[in-house]
């Protein structure tokens, strides 16, 4: 069975800008995107301090994941970001929105972000953290 996945945007709700409310999937394998930060292959923080550069490397990172299990970036149906600073990151939306569409086209999942306290790595300098799901081709 081929794997179909499809957003969901009805017009009752608000027009959604750079995610969707939501996105079914048929068929397929649904992978588990476990919390992706701004660390390279060598656990070394990438960007300390920049925001725009640590998104870079956690799409990159994502890239790998998903590519290592046989998916691109627009089998991808959801995304949860976590920053330690939301203003930080609204401040620089656009160069943010670059670094994305440099991963994902015009491919919007369903999409949350969350202002948090602390990350688990935000002592090593990290600033962002993300999770997600995936539905990727059956094997």
């Amino acid at each position: 069975m081929s794997h179909r996945i499809e957003p969901v945007n009805p017009p009752t709700l608000m027009k959604p800008f750079g995610y969707s409310h939501g996105y079914q999937a048929t068929g397929g394998r649904t992978l588990f995107l476990s919390g992706q930060i701004a660390k390279n292959a060598q656990g070394e923080v990438v960007g300390k301090g920049d925001i725009v550069a640590q998104f870079r490397q956690v799409c990159e990172n994502l890239n790998l994941l998903v590519t290592a299990a046989g998916g691109t970036l627009t089998d991808v149906v959801k995304l949860t970001l976590y920053v330690i600073d939301v203003a930080g990151y609204k401040s620089h939306t656009k160069e943010i929105g670059g670094v994305y569409r440099e991963y994902f086209g015009k491919h919007f999942p369903a999409m949350t972000l969350v202002g948090v306290r602390d990350l688990y790595d935000a002592s090593d300098g990290c600033m962002i953290e993300v999770e997600g799901f995936a539905v990727l081709p059956d094997a």
